[in-house]
């Protein structure tokens, strides 16, 4: 793959929020296409994730916040992901 070239990208959408244990109804893959590029002059990288993988940590974002949520969770219709991992 080049710098600028334009490629599929798998998204794993969050649909709810849960009450119990995480379905796969709970979370849907879309496909978009993004351009391959890294500022000119940075440091970063740009890797392509082979998994996605759904922990039970991950629970804890996929509820609805309450006063004393640790997490933050995840919006119903956005994108899942992380500080370190974007898609």
């Amino acid at each position: 793959m080049a710098i600028g070239e334009e490629v599929s990208n798998k998204q794993i959408i969050f649909k709810d929020f849960v009450t119990s244990f995480p379905k796969e109804t709970d979370m849907e893959m879309a496909s978009s296409t993004i351009k391959l590029k890294v500022s000119e002059g940075s440091k970063a990288i740009l890797v392509r994730n082979l998994y996605f993988s759904c922990d039970p940590y991950m629970r804890l974002q996929m509820s609805k916040p309450g006063p004393q949520s640790y997490f933050p969770c995840f919006i119903p219709g956005s994108k899942m992901g992380s500080d370190y991992a974007q898609s």
